[in-house]
Protein backbone atom coordinates (compact mmCIF):
# COMPACT_ATOMS: atom_id res chain seq x y z
CA UNK A 1 0.00 0.00 0.00
CA UNK A 2 1.49 3.21 -1.04
CA UNK A 3 -0.22 7.03 -0.19
CA UNK A 4 -3.40 5.64 1.02
CA UNK A 5 -5.38 7.59 3.39
CA UNK A 6 -2.69 8.14 6.32
CA UNK A 7 -0.46 5.21 5.14
CA UNK A 8 2.79 6.60 3.48
CA UNK A 9 4.06 3.17 2.40
CA UNK A 10 3.94 -0.57 3.86
CA UNK A 11 4.34 -3.73 2.50
CA UNK A 12 2.70 -6.87 4.62
CA UNK A 13 3.09 -10.34 4.27
CA UNK A 14 0.47 -12.27 5.58
CA UNK A 15 1.45 -15.91 6.94
CA UNK A 16 -0.65 -18.96 6.41
CA UNK A 17 -3.06 -19.98 9.34
CA UNK A 18 -4.62 -16.63 11.42
CA UNK A 19 -3.41 -13.68 10.76
CA UNK A 20 -4.35 -11.23 13.50
CA UNK A 21 -4.89 -7.15 13.28
CA UNK A 22 -5.13 -5.60 16.34
CA UNK A 23 -4.67 -1.80 17.01
CA UNK A 24 -6.25 1.62 19.28
CA UNK A 25 -9.66 2.38 17.74
CA UNK A 26 -9.04 4.91 14.87
CA UNK A 27 -5.42 3.57 14.37
CA UNK A 28 -6.80 2.61 10.47
CA UNK A 29 -7.14 -1.16 10.88
CA UNK A 30 -10.27 -1.14 8.52
CA UNK A 31 -7.37 0.56 5.84
CA UNK A 32 -6.01 -2.49 5.44
CA UNK A 33 -9.41 -4.63 4.20
CA UNK A 34 -10.53 -1.68 2.09
CA UNK A 35 -7.37 -1.49 0.73
CA UNK A 36 -8.17 -5.55 -0.16
CA UNK A 37 -11.47 -4.18 -1.52
CA UNK A 38 -10.08 -1.50 -3.60
CA UNK A 39 -7.45 -3.94 -5.19
CA UNK A 40 -10.16 -6.14 -6.37
CA UNK A 41 -12.14 -3.61 -7.68
CA UNK A 42 -14.55 -1.29 -5.00
CA UNK A 43 -15.52 2.19 -5.50
CA UNK A 44 -12.46 4.01 -5.33
CA UNK A 45 -12.38 7.69 -3.92
CA UNK A 46 -10.11 10.48 -4.56
CA UNK A 47 -9.82 11.54 -1.09
CA UNK A 48 -8.36 8.38 0.07
CA UNK A 49 -5.48 9.81 -1.78
CA UNK A 50 -2.63 10.57 0.85
CA UNK A 51 -2.79 14.86 0.85
CA UNK A 52 0.33 15.96 -1.26
CA UNK A 53 0.21 12.65 -3.11
CA UNK A 54 -0.31 12.39 -6.89
CA UNK A 55 -1.31 8.81 -6.69
CA UNK A 56 -2.46 5.85 -4.36
CA UNK A 57 -1.52 2.24 -5.16
CA UNK A 58 -2.25 -1.13 -3.30
CA UNK A 59 -0.95 -4.38 -4.60
CA UNK A 60 -1.58 -7.55 -3.56
CA UNK A 61 -0.12 -10.77 -4.54
CA UNK A 62 -1.26 -14.53 -4.07
CA UNK A 63 -0.24 -18.00 -4.46
CA UNK A 64 -2.45 -19.73 -6.52
CA UNK A 65 -4.00 -23.72 -6.33
CA UNK A 66 -4.27 -26.10 -9.13
CA UNK A 67 -7.88 -25.44 -9.36
CA UNK A 68 -7.99 -21.29 -8.92
CA UNK A 69 -4.98 -21.61 -11.74
CA UNK A 70 -7.56 -23.20 -14.18
CA UNK A 71 -10.15 -21.29 -13.34
CA UNK A 72 -8.30 -18.34 -14.08
CA UNK A 73 -7.02 -19.54 -17.54
CA UNK A 74 -10.32 -20.43 -18.55
CA UNK A 75 -11.08 -16.31 -18.34
CA UNK A 76 -7.64 -15.67 -20.16
CA UNK A 77 -6.16 -14.73 -17.24
CA UNK A 78 -2.67 -16.40 -17.08
CA UNK A 79 -0.70 -16.35 -13.64
CA UNK A 80 3.15 -16.22 -13.44
CA UNK A 81 5.35 -19.33 -14.26
CA UNK A 82 5.80 -19.52 -10.20
CA UNK A 83 1.92 -19.37 -9.98
CA UNK A 84 2.08 -16.52 -8.47
CA UNK A 85 -1.40 -13.62 -9.58
CA UNK A 86 -0.28 -9.72 -9.22
CA UNK A 87 -3.12 -7.51 -8.87
CA UNK A 88 -2.22 -3.62 -8.74
CA UNK A 89 -4.83 -0.62 -8.24
CA UNK A 90 -3.90 2.84 -8.89
CA UNK A 91 -5.73 5.49 -7.98
CA UNK A 92 -5.14 9.13 -9.61
CA UNK A 93 -7.88 11.81 -8.95
CA UNK A 94 -9.67 11.53 -11.94
CA UNK A 95 -9.73 7.98 -12.74
CA UNK A 96 -8.01 4.59 -11.81
CA UNK A 97 -6.24 1.90 -13.23
CA UNK A 98 -6.41 -2.17 -12.41
CA UNK A 99 -4.26 -4.07 -14.03
CA UNK A 100 -3.72 -8.18 -13.72
CA UNK A 101 0.03 -9.40 -14.09
CA UNK A 102 0.50 -6.37 -16.05
CA UNK A 103 -2.98 -6.95 -18.18
CA UNK A 104 -5.58 -3.75 -17.87
CA UNK A 105 -8.65 -5.11 -16.94
CA UNK A 106 -11.74 -3.41 -16.43
CA UNK A 107 -13.49 -3.66 -12.64
CA UNK A 108 -16.24 -5.91 -13.84
CA UNK A 109 -13.82 -8.36 -14.77
CA UNK A 110 -11.57 -8.31 -11.83
CA UNK A 111 -14.11 -8.70 -9.58
CA UNK A 112 -15.13 -11.89 -11.04
CA UNK A 113 -11.15 -13.13 -10.86
CA UNK A 114 -11.61 -11.65 -7.25
CA UNK A 115 -14.24 -14.69 -6.57
CA UNK A 116 -12.05 -17.04 -7.06
CA UNK A 117 -9.32 -15.96 -5.10
CA UNK A 118 -10.52 -14.13 -1.63
CA UNK A 119 -13.97 -14.59 0.58
CA UNK A 120 -13.99 -11.37 2.32
CA UNK A 121 -16.68 -11.04 5.16
CA UNK A 122 -16.78 -7.59 6.33
CA UNK A 123 -18.14 -5.36 9.17
CA UNK A 124 -22.18 -5.41 8.37
CA UNK A 125 -22.22 -8.43 5.81
CA UNK A 126 -23.81 -10.84 8.21
CA UNK A 127 -27.10 -8.74 7.57
CA UNK A 128 -27.43 -10.13 4.48
CA UNK A 129 -28.74 -12.91 6.50
CA UNK A 130 -31.52 -11.15 7.09
CA UNK A 131 -32.70 -11.41 3.63
CA UNK A 132 -34.57 -14.16 2.55
CA UNK A 133 -33.56 -13.84 -0.76
CA UNK A 134 -30.18 -14.86 -0.33
CA UNK A 135 -30.94 -17.72 1.53
CA UNK A 136 -31.25 -19.48 -1.79
CA UNK A 137 -27.78 -18.41 -3.46
CA UNK A 138 -26.56 -19.52 0.44
CA UNK A 139 -28.09 -23.50 -0.22
CA UNK A 140 -27.17 -23.37 -4.08
CA UNK A 141 -23.65 -22.24 -3.29
CA UNK A 142 -23.00 -24.93 -1.08
CA UNK A 143 -24.79 -27.47 -3.19
CA UNK A 144 -22.20 -26.55 -5.97
CA UNK A 145 -22.10 -28.73 -9.07
CA UNK A 146 -25.27 -30.42 -8.04
CA UNK A 147 -27.48 -27.71 -8.52
CA UNK A 148 -25.28 -25.92 -11.28
CA UNK A 149 -26.16 -27.86 -14.10
CA UNK A 150 -29.92 -28.05 -13.42
CA UNK A 151 -30.11 -24.62 -12.64
CA UNK A 152 -28.65 -23.72 -16.66
CA UNK A 153 -30.97 -26.59 -17.83
CA UNK A 154 -33.78 -24.94 -15.72
CA UNK A 155 -32.85 -21.41 -17.37
CA UNK A 156 -32.37 -22.25 -20.69
CA UNK A 157 -35.73 -24.06 -20.63
CA UNK A 158 -37.49 -21.26 -18.78
CA UNK A 159 -35.92 -18.77 -21.72
CA UNK A 160 -38.03 -20.84 -24.09
CA UNK A 161 -40.75 -20.95 -22.34
CA UNK A 162 -41.28 -17.48 -21.41
CA UNK A 163 -40.31 -16.58 -25.42
CA UNK A 164 -43.34 -18.54 -26.46
CA UNK A 165 -45.56 -16.97 -23.80
CA UNK A 166 -44.45 -13.14 -24.65
CA UNK A 167 -45.31 -14.53 -28.81
CA UNK A 168 -48.63 -16.18 -27.70
CA UNK A 169 -49.38 -12.24 -25.65
CA UNK A 170 -48.46 -11.00 -28.54
CA UNK A 171 -50.78 -11.97 -30.93
CA UNK A 172 -53.60 -11.85 -28.57
CA UNK A 173 -55.35 -9.47 -30.32
CA UNK A 174 -58.89 -9.20 -31.79
CA UNK A 175 -60.31 -10.74 -34.56
CA UNK A 176 -60.73 -6.73 -36.20
CA UNK A 177 -57.45 -5.82 -35.07
CA UNK A 178 -55.90 -9.22 -36.59
CA UNK A 179 -58.01 -8.48 -40.11
CA UNK A 180 -56.39 -4.67 -40.06
CA UNK A 181 -52.95 -5.87 -39.53
CA UNK A 182 -53.24 -8.79 -42.77
CA UNK A 183 -54.78 -6.64 -44.91
CA UNK A 184 -51.59 -4.23 -44.65
CA UNK A 185 -49.32 -7.24 -44.41
CA UNK A 186 -51.05 -8.88 -47.75
CA UNK A 187 -50.69 -5.48 -49.75
CA UNK A 188 -46.88 -4.97 -48.78
CA UNK A 189 -46.14 -8.81 -49.60
CA UNK A 190 -47.91 -8.30 -52.53
CA UNK A 191 -46.66 -5.34 -53.76
CA UNK A 192 -42.75 -6.82 -53.30
CA UNK A 193 -43.46 -9.40 -54.51
CA UNK A 194 -45.09 -7.81 -58.21
CA UNK A 195 -41.75 -5.86 -58.36
CA UNK A 196 -39.78 -9.06 -58.87
CA UNK A 197 -36.84 -7.89 -57.24
CA UNK A 198 -33.68 -9.89 -57.80
CA UNK A 199 -30.45 -9.39 -55.10
CA UNK A 200 -28.30 -6.58 -56.57
CA UNK A 201 -30.27 -5.04 -58.67
CA UNK A 202 -30.53 -2.21 -57.75
CA UNK A 203 -26.44 -1.20 -58.02
CA UNK A 204 -26.90 -2.77 -61.48
CA UNK A 205 -29.28 -0.59 -62.39
CA UNK A 206 -28.20 2.68 -60.96
CA UNK A 207 -24.85 1.85 -62.82
CA UNK A 208 -26.79 1.58 -66.04
CA UNK A 209 -28.93 4.70 -65.20
CA UNK A 210 -25.72 6.56 -64.78
CA UNK A 211 -24.53 5.57 -67.82
CA UNK A 212 -27.75 5.99 -70.06
CA UNK A 213 -27.50 10.06 -68.35
CA UNK A 214 -24.61 10.64 -69.53
CA UNK A 215 -23.92 8.96 -73.01
CA UNK A 216 -23.69 12.00 -74.99
CA UNK A 217 -20.61 13.29 -72.91
CA UNK A 218 -19.33 9.55 -72.56
CA UNK A 219 -19.58 9.45 -76.55
CA UNK A 220 -17.82 12.54 -77.54
CA UNK A 221 -15.50 11.38 -74.81
CA UNK A 222 -14.77 8.16 -76.52
CA UNK A 223 -14.88 9.95 -80.15
CA UNK A 224 -12.28 12.26 -79.18
CA UNK A 225 -9.83 9.47 -77.86
CA UNK A 226 -10.88 7.12 -80.63
CA UNK A 227 -9.54 10.06 -83.26
CA UNK A 228 -6.76 10.86 -81.63
CA UNK A 229 -5.21 7.44 -81.33
CA UNK A 230 -6.19 6.23 -84.50
CA UNK A 231 -4.57 6.20 -88.13
CA UNK A 232 -7.34 7.76 -90.30
CA UNK A 233 -6.22 11.51 -89.57
CA UNK A 234 -2.48 12.88 -89.99
CA UNK A 235 -2.57 14.59 -86.29
CA UNK A 236 -3.43 11.36 -84.77
CA UNK A 237 -1.21 9.23 -82.20
CA UNK A 238 -1.57 6.20 -84.72
CA UNK A 239 -0.15 7.95 -87.78
CA UNK A 240 2.65 9.55 -85.98
CA UNK A 241 3.68 5.96 -84.59
CA UNK A 242 3.21 4.45 -88.15
CA UNK A 243 6.13 7.15 -89.20
CA UNK A 244 8.24 6.30 -86.32
CA UNK A 245 7.91 2.51 -87.00
CA UNK A 246 8.67 2.63 -90.61
CA UNK A 247 12.05 4.88 -90.28
CA UNK A 248 13.64 2.36 -87.59
CA UNK A 249 12.31 -0.23 -89.74
CA UNK A 250 14.59 1.28 -92.37
CA UNK A 251 17.85 1.49 -90.24
CA UNK A 252 17.46 -1.30 -87.31
CA UNK A 253 19.76 -3.86 -89.56
CA UNK A 254 22.30 -1.73 -88.71
CA UNK A 255 22.60 -1.71 -84.84
CA UNK A 256 21.34 -4.18 -82.55
CA UNK A 257 20.18 -1.41 -79.83
CA UNK A 258 17.95 -0.14 -82.94
CA UNK A 259 16.45 -3.80 -83.10
CA UNK A 260 15.24 -3.18 -79.61
CA UNK A 261 13.56 0.06 -79.66
CA UNK A 262 11.85 -1.42 -83.08
CA UNK A 263 10.58 -4.22 -81.33
CA UNK A 264 9.26 -1.69 -78.45
CA UNK A 265 7.59 0.75 -80.76
CA UNK A 266 5.76 -2.32 -82.53
CA UNK A 267 4.30 -3.52 -79.04
CA UNK A 268 2.99 0.10 -78.56
CA UNK A 269 1.76 -0.04 -81.76
CA UNK A 270 -0.31 -2.61 -81.46
CA UNK A 271 -1.31 -1.76 -77.90
CA UNK A 272 -2.72 1.53 -79.45
CA UNK A 273 -4.30 -0.46 -82.16
CA UNK A 274 -5.78 -2.94 -79.73
CA UNK A 275 -6.86 -0.09 -77.60
CA UNK A 276 -8.47 2.00 -80.97
CA UNK A 277 -10.86 -1.17 -81.88
CA UNK A 278 -12.02 -1.56 -78.10
CA UNK A 279 -12.69 2.24 -77.99
CA UNK A 280 -14.65 1.98 -81.54
CA UNK A 281 -16.74 -1.23 -80.86
CA UNK A 282 -17.57 0.13 -77.36
CA UNK A 283 -19.22 3.72 -79.29
CA UNK A 284 -21.00 0.69 -81.16
CA UNK A 285 -22.67 -0.75 -78.46
CA UNK A 286 -23.27 3.22 -76.53
CA UNK A 287 -26.66 3.52 -78.47
CA UNK A 288 -29.23 3.52 -76.81
CA UNK A 289 -32.96 4.23 -77.81
CA UNK A 290 -35.25 6.65 -75.62
CA UNK A 291 -37.51 3.97 -74.48
CA UNK A 292 -34.60 1.65 -73.12
CA UNK A 293 -33.69 5.20 -70.97
CA UNK A 294 -37.28 5.77 -70.10
CA UNK A 295 -37.72 2.08 -68.97
CA UNK A 296 -34.41 1.76 -67.07
CA UNK A 297 -35.75 5.28 -65.09
CA UNK A 298 -38.59 3.56 -64.51
CA UNK A 299 -37.62 0.31 -62.66
CA UNK A 300 -34.36 2.74 -60.93
CA UNK A 301 -37.63 4.63 -59.36
CA UNK A 302 -39.86 1.45 -58.53
CA UNK A 303 -36.87 -0.12 -56.82
CA UNK A 304 -35.78 2.92 -54.85
CA UNK A 305 -39.98 3.25 -53.39
CA UNK A 306 -39.69 -0.40 -52.22
CA UNK A 307 -36.20 0.60 -50.63
CA UNK A 308 -37.56 3.59 -49.05
CA UNK A 309 -40.51 1.53 -47.37
CA UNK A 310 -38.59 -1.81 -46.93
CA UNK A 311 -34.74 -1.76 -46.45
CA UNK A 312 -31.77 0.00 -47.58
CA UNK A 313 -31.47 -2.69 -49.76
CA UNK A 314 -32.77 -5.53 -52.29
CA UNK A 315 -31.22 -7.87 -49.93
CA UNK A 316 -33.53 -6.02 -46.57
CA UNK A 317 -36.53 -5.58 -48.90
CA UNK A 318 -36.59 -9.38 -49.56
CA UNK A 319 -36.11 -10.38 -45.38
CA UNK A 320 -38.89 -8.00 -45.12
CA UNK A 321 -41.22 -9.88 -47.39
CA UNK A 322 -40.22 -13.10 -45.55
CA UNK A 323 -41.01 -12.07 -42.30
CA UNK A 324 -44.47 -10.52 -43.73
CA UNK A 325 -45.12 -13.78 -44.87
CA UNK A 326 -44.68 -15.54 -42.01
CA UNK A 327 -46.38 -13.09 -40.19
CA UNK A 328 -49.46 -12.99 -42.33
CA UNK A 329 -49.21 -17.27 -42.18
CA UNK A 330 -49.95 -16.27 -38.40
CA UNK A 331 -52.45 -14.17 -38.71
CA UNK A 332 -54.39 -15.86 -41.79
CA UNK A 333 -54.24 -19.46 -39.58
CA UNK A 334 -54.40 -17.84 -36.38
CA UNK A 335 -56.32 -21.12 -34.10
CA UNK A 336 -53.85 -23.05 -35.82
CA UNK A 337 -50.83 -20.69 -34.73
CA UNK A 338 -52.23 -20.70 -30.95
CA UNK A 339 -53.16 -24.01 -30.49
CA UNK A 340 -49.40 -25.44 -31.76
CA UNK A 341 -48.04 -22.35 -29.07
CA UNK A 342 -49.77 -23.21 -26.04
CA UNK A 343 -48.92 -27.09 -26.69
CA UNK A 344 -45.46 -25.87 -27.00
CA UNK A 345 -46.14 -23.86 -23.93
CA UNK A 346 -47.06 -27.00 -22.07
CA UNK A 347 -44.54 -29.44 -23.68
CA UNK A 348 -41.74 -26.71 -22.25
CA UNK A 349 -43.88 -26.19 -18.76
CA UNK A 350 -43.72 -30.21 -18.30
CA UNK A 351 -40.09 -29.75 -19.07
CA UNK A 352 -39.67 -26.84 -16.85
CA UNK A 353 -41.33 -28.49 -13.68
CA UNK A 354 -39.50 -31.56 -14.25
CA UNK A 355 -36.08 -29.74 -13.92
CA UNK A 356 -37.39 -27.92 -11.01
CA UNK A 357 -38.60 -30.89 -9.11
CA UNK A 358 -34.92 -32.46 -9.45
CA UNK A 359 -33.56 -29.31 -8.43
CA UNK A 360 -35.79 -29.23 -5.48
CA UNK A 361 -34.77 -32.79 -4.94
CA UNK A 362 -30.81 -31.88 -4.64
CA UNK A 363 -31.68 -28.81 -2.35
CA UNK A 364 -33.83 -30.30 -0.03
CA UNK A 365 -30.89 -33.01 0.68
CA UNK A 366 -28.19 -30.36 1.10
CA UNK A 367 -30.50 -28.41 3.30
CA UNK A 368 -30.16 -30.83 5.58
CA UNK A 369 -26.69 -31.60 5.28
CA UNK A 370 -25.90 -27.93 5.52
CA UNK A 371 -28.54 -27.98 8.54
CA UNK A 372 -26.92 -30.49 10.12
CA UNK A 373 -23.85 -28.72 10.10
CA UNK A 374 -24.53 -25.51 10.68
CA UNK A 375 -26.19 -26.35 13.90
CA UNK A 376 -22.98 -28.07 15.44
CA UNK A 377 -20.89 -25.35 14.05
CA UNK A 378 -23.32 -23.08 16.78
CA UNK A 379 -23.18 -25.29 19.20
CA UNK A 380 -19.15 -24.91 19.16
CA UNK A 381 -19.93 -21.17 19.05
CA UNK A 382 -21.96 -20.95 22.33
CA UNK A 383 -25.93 -21.54 21.55
CA UNK A 384 -26.16 -23.65 24.42
CA UNK A 385 -29.42 -24.36 22.50
CA UNK A 386 -29.86 -24.14 18.63
CA UNK A 387 -32.38 -25.64 16.04
CA UNK A 388 -31.29 -24.82 12.99
CA UNK A 389 -33.50 -25.81 9.93
CA UNK A 390 -33.45 -24.78 5.92
CA UNK A 391 -36.97 -25.14 4.62
CA UNK A 392 -37.35 -25.54 1.27
CA UNK A 393 -40.92 -25.19 0.15
CA UNK A 394 -41.66 -26.16 -3.51
CA UNK A 395 -44.06 -23.54 -5.41
CA UNK A 396 -44.90 -25.63 -8.89
CA UNK A 397 -47.30 -23.48 -9.67
CA UNK A 398 -44.46 -20.80 -9.67
CA UNK A 399 -41.84 -21.47 -11.44
CA UNK A 400 -38.82 -19.21 -12.36
CA UNK A 401 -35.68 -19.26 -13.83
CA UNK A 402 -33.82 -20.61 -10.88
CA UNK A 403 -36.28 -23.16 -10.09
CA UNK A 404 -39.92 -23.32 -7.70
CA UNK A 405 -38.62 -23.38 -4.56
CA UNK A 406 -38.76 -21.09 -1.73
CA UNK A 407 -36.09 -21.34 0.72
CA UNK A 408 -35.52 -19.87 4.65
CA UNK A 409 -33.61 -20.30 7.30
CA UNK A 410 -34.85 -20.88 10.82
CA UNK A 411 -33.63 -21.27 14.02
CA UNK A 412 -34.52 -21.54 17.48
CA UNK A 413 -32.07 -20.55 19.91
CA UNK A 414 -33.91 -20.91 23.35
CA UNK A 415 -35.29 -24.72 24.50
CA UNK A 416 -39.09 -24.89 24.25
CA UNK A 417 -39.36 -22.29 21.71
CA UNK A 418 -40.77 -22.54 18.41
CA UNK A 419 -38.14 -22.49 14.78
CA UNK A 420 -38.83 -18.48 13.71
CA UNK A 421 -37.65 -17.24 10.28
CA UNK A 422 -34.12 -16.31 11.71
CA UNK A 423 -34.70 -12.58 10.72
CA UNK A 424 -36.90 -12.41 13.41
CA UNK A 425 -35.30 -14.31 16.04
CA UNK A 426 -30.79 -13.19 15.76
CA UNK A 427 -29.72 -10.38 17.66
CA UNK A 428 -26.73 -8.68 16.06
CA UNK A 429 -23.83 -10.78 17.92
CA UNK A 430 -25.71 -13.72 16.84
CA UNK A 431 -25.82 -13.14 13.45
CA UNK A 432 -22.13 -12.36 13.57
CA UNK A 433 -21.75 -15.82 15.02
CA UNK A 434 -24.23 -17.34 12.36
CA UNK A 435 -21.80 -15.85 9.47
CA UNK A 436 -18.99 -17.32 10.91
CA UNK A 437 -20.54 -20.61 11.72
CA UNK A 438 -21.41 -20.66 7.76
CA UNK A 439 -18.31 -19.58 6.49
CA UNK A 440 -17.15 -22.53 8.79
CA UNK A 441 -19.06 -25.04 6.82
CA UNK A 442 -19.00 -23.54 3.62
CA UNK A 443 -14.63 -23.25 3.42
CA UNK A 444 -14.29 -26.52 2.78
CA UNK A 445 -16.66 -26.59 -0.40
CA UNK A 446 -14.80 -24.14 -2.85
CA UNK A 447 -11.23 -23.57 -3.37
CA UNK A 448 -11.22 -20.22 -2.01
CA UNK A 449 -7.84 -20.06 0.75
CA UNK A 450 -7.75 -16.74 1.70
CA UNK A 451 -10.24 -15.38 4.16
CA UNK A 452 -10.88 -12.17 5.50
CA UNK A 453 -13.33 -11.04 8.85
CA UNK A 454 -13.24 -7.61 9.30
CA UNK A 455 -14.81 -7.35 13.73
CA UNK A 456 -16.03 -10.58 13.05
CA UNK A 457 -16.27 -10.03 17.14
CA UNK A 458 -19.26 -7.46 17.13
CA UNK A 459 -21.71 -7.94 20.10
CA UNK A 460 -20.22 -11.20 21.40
CA UNK A 461 -17.72 -11.16 25.04
CA UNK A 462 -16.42 -13.83 27.36
CA UNK A 463 -16.60 -17.68 26.62
CA UNK A 464 -18.82 -16.81 23.43
CA UNK A 465 -15.47 -14.46 22.49
CA UNK A 466 -13.43 -18.03 23.56
CA UNK A 467 -15.58 -20.17 21.39
CA UNK A 468 -15.19 -18.08 18.40
CA UNK A 469 -11.77 -17.82 18.62
CA UNK A 470 -11.30 -21.27 18.77
CA UNK A 471 -13.15 -21.84 15.45
CA UNK A 472 -11.00 -18.90 13.68
CA UNK A 473 -8.37 -21.34 14.71
CA UNK A 474 -9.78 -24.47 13.40
CA UNK A 475 -10.45 -22.20 9.97
CA UNK A 476 -6.59 -21.28 9.90
CA UNK A 477 -5.93 -24.93 10.18
CA UNK A 478 -6.86 -25.21 6.36
CA UNK A 479 -6.97 -21.99 5.19
CA UNK A 480 -5.28 -18.21 5.26
CA UNK A 481 -7.69 -16.48 7.60
CA UNK A 482 -7.16 -12.98 8.15
CA UNK A 483 -8.87 -11.24 11.02
CA UNK A 484 -9.53 -7.82 12.64
CA UNK A 485 -10.57 -7.80 16.19
CA UNK A 486 -10.66 -5.88 19.72
CA UNK A 487 -10.79 -8.80 21.43
CA UNK A 488 -8.27 -10.58 23.67
CA UNK A 489 -9.45 -13.74 23.04
CA UNK A 490 -9.35 -13.93 19.28
CA UNK A 491 -6.12 -12.22 19.22
CA UNK A 492 -4.82 -14.91 21.44
CA UNK A 493 -5.31 -17.77 18.67
CA UNK A 494 -3.07 -15.76 16.29
CA UNK A 495 -0.19 -17.95 14.37
CA UNK A 496 0.86 -14.20 13.02
CA UNK A 497 -0.08 -10.85 14.95
CA UNK A 498 -0.23 -7.74 13.27
CA UNK A 499 -0.19 -4.08 14.95
CA UNK A 500 -1.76 -1.10 13.48
CA UNK A 501 -0.49 1.92 15.07
CA UNK A 502 -1.07 5.58 14.14
CA UNK A 503 1.61 8.38 15.24
CA UNK A 504 2.94 11.61 14.40
CA UNK A 505 6.11 12.07 11.73
CA UNK A 506 7.06 15.49 11.36
CA UNK A 507 4.50 17.14 10.43
CA UNK A 508 1.93 14.21 9.38
CA UNK A 509 0.10 11.93 11.12
CA UNK A 510 0.68 7.75 9.88
CA UNK A 511 -0.18 4.79 10.34
CA UNK A 512 2.45 2.10 10.04
CA UNK A 513 1.65 -2.02 10.32
CA UNK A 514 4.63 -4.46 11.66
CA UNK A 515 4.50 -7.97 12.82
CA UNK A 516 5.05 -8.47 16.36
CA UNK A 517 7.24 -10.59 18.14
CA UNK A 518 6.09 -13.01 21.04
CA UNK A 519 7.00 -10.60 23.63
CA UNK A 520 5.25 -7.92 21.60
CA UNK A 521 2.07 -10.23 21.39
CA UNK A 522 2.25 -10.71 24.67
CA UNK A 523 2.04 -7.20 25.93
CA UNK A 524 -0.79 -6.16 22.87
CA UNK A 525 -2.95 -8.64 24.60
CA UNK A 526 -2.34 -7.43 28.03
CA UNK A 527 -3.20 -3.88 26.77
CA UNK A 528 -6.68 -5.24 25.07
CA UNK A 529 -6.76 -6.78 28.61
CA UNK A 530 -5.91 -4.12 30.36
CA UNK A 531 -6.61 -1.00 29.69
CA UNK A 532 -4.19 1.72 29.54
CA UNK A 533 -1.69 0.68 31.91
CA UNK A 534 0.05 -2.94 31.07
CA UNK A 535 0.20 -4.11 34.48
CA UNK A 536 1.98 -7.64 35.61
CA UNK A 537 -1.27 -9.27 36.13
CA UNK A 538 -2.68 -8.28 32.59
CA UNK A 539 0.68 -9.34 31.16
CA UNK A 540 0.37 -12.93 33.45
CA UNK A 541 -3.05 -12.94 32.13
CA UNK A 542 -2.03 -12.62 28.33
CA UNK A 543 0.38 -15.57 28.91
CA UNK A 544 -2.13 -17.64 30.17
CA UNK A 545 -4.72 -16.96 27.23
CA UNK A 546 -1.61 -17.34 24.75
CA UNK A 547 -0.64 -20.80 26.26
CA UNK A 548 -4.90 -21.72 26.64
CA UNK A 549 -5.11 -20.99 22.64
CA UNK A 550 -1.82 -22.86 21.84
CA UNK A 551 -3.12 -25.95 23.59
CA UNK A 552 -6.55 -25.37 22.07
CA UNK A 553 -4.92 -26.08 19.05
CA UNK A 554 -3.38 -29.16 19.50
CA UNK A 555 -6.90 -30.73 19.40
Amino acid sequence: MKNLALIDEEEVFFGSGLNILTGETGAGKSIVIGSVNLALGAKADKELIRAGAEYALVELVFLLNEEQEKRLKEMDVFPEEDKTLIIQRKIMPARSVCKVCGETVGTKQLKEIAEILINIHGQHEHQTLMQKKKHKEILDDYAGEKADGLKEEIRECYKIFTKLQKELEKNAEDETAREREAALLRFEVEEIEEAGLTAGEDEELEQLYHKMANSRKIKEAVYNAHQMTGYGIGESAGEYIGRALKDLKGVSAYDSVLADLEAQLQDIDNLLGDFNRAAAGYMEELEFDGEDFARTEERLNLVNHLKSKYGKNIEEILVYKASGEERLNILENYEIYRVGVLQDMEKEKQKLLKLCGKLSDVRKKCAKELGKGLKQALLDLNFEEVHFEIQVRPCPEMPSSDGYDDVEFMISTNKGEMLKPLSQVASGGELSRIMLAFKTVLADKDDIQTLIFDEIDTGISGKTAWKVSEKLGILGKNHQVICITHLPQIAAMSDTHFLIEKNPRKDRTVTTIKKITKEDDLRELARMLGGAEITKAALQNAKEMKELARNTKLY
